[in-house]
């Protein structure tokens, strides 16, 4: 089976988790108990003489940003916000050929995120679309309270493997870059640590999904206090390939995520820009800019009803 576009994308933001910055989308199991926090302030970049910071700083910092991305998940689960999705496909000259969008509202349902799209090109969806999400909004629900021990064991176990997969993952970021502090800087109003990471020449992955580090460049901006991704800039240098002929993310390709502190308790997606140019099998060029943005977000009640139109509601 060929990778649709959407996997691809998948593929690419990979290396955004990579830098233990973003949030995982794996409920955290709740056998699981989160590691240990540890106080941000202790966290200071001491940097050479040359500007270079340690591999042993940065798998600290890379510890401390992963213990708080459970964090900021395990919180994300009391919030529903709205993303909307604007995707400007190119020509082969780079011009705008056309312009789409989709608005979404997502939901946590049984502890799963669910999408449920509202608006397409800025207006509401005809009925009988948006009466299609309403009904996959109810088979979560059902699928999710009738599901049985096994079930939820198996599937918690599922999650908990793809957890420590990312977690190796993570830790890798250190012996794959090179890491140089590039000074400081106010981002959004949050004091900074800029780093910019290379590849690291002789640089030997560990594990299969590392090897697409080598192919990135990227700047990171870090808030001193908290060790909070603000924002992220990465960049493909080389062209990255998934399979023999299955999807290739050609040089160029380019992600920026942004980030904001909300209710003064935990750090979430505010914008994620990509440029896309990919080709997928032999037949399909994907060359086009991704402009995400992410606004709403409201903390509910854990008594909060989803009901099968949609609306909350509280018992």
């Amino acid at each position: 089976m060929g990778m649709c576009p959407r996997q691809v994308m998948v593929a690419l933001l990979l290396l955004i988790a990579a830098c233990g910055l973003a949030q995982e989308q794996i409920p955290p199991a709740d056998s699981v108990a989160p590691p240990a926090r540890v106080d941000p302030k202790r966290i200071d970049l001491k940097p050479d003489a040359s500007g270079a910071v340690s591999p042993e700083q940065v798998r600290a910092f890379l510890r401390q940003a992963e213990v708080n991305d459970l964090e900021n998940n395990k919180r994300l689960r009391d919030y529903t916000y709205i993303q909307r999705d604007e995707e400007h496909k190119l020509d082969g000259h780079g011009q705008v050929k056309k312009v789409e969008s989709n608005t979404s509202e997502i939901l946590q349902i049984y502890g799963e995120q669910v999408e449920r799209r509202i608006e397409k090109d800025d207006k509401p969806l005809p009925e009988p679309e948006a009466k299609k999400e309403e009904e996959k909004i109810q088979k979560v629900i059902d699928k999710r309270k009738n599901e049985s021990e096994e079930a939820r064991r198996k599937r918690l176990e599922k999650e908990e493997k793809a957890r420590e997969e990312a977690r190796k993952f993570v830790l890798e970021v250190a012996d794959a870059f090179d890491f140089r502090l590039a000074g400081s800087e106010v981002v959004d109003g949050f004091d900074t640590w800029v780093l910019d990471a290379e590849p690291r020449p002789g640089y030997q992955p560990k594990y299969r999904a590392s090897k697409m580090l080598t192919k990135f460049r990227g700047r990171v901006w870090i808030d001193k206090r908290e060790a909070q991704l603000v924002k992220l800039d990465i960049v493909a240098i080389d062209t990255l390939s998934f399979g023999l002929i299955v999807a290739r993310i050609h040089k160029g390709t380019r992600v920026v995520l942004e980030q904001t502190k909300i209710n003064d308790e935990v750090w979430l997606p505010k914008h994620v820009a990509v440029h896309v140019d990919v080709r997928v099998a032999l037949f399909k060029n994907i060359n086009e800019d991704v402009d995400v943005t992410y606004r709403d977000y409201k903390k509910f009640r854990t008594d909060t009803k989803i009901t099968l139109v949609g609306e909350e509601s509280r018992e």
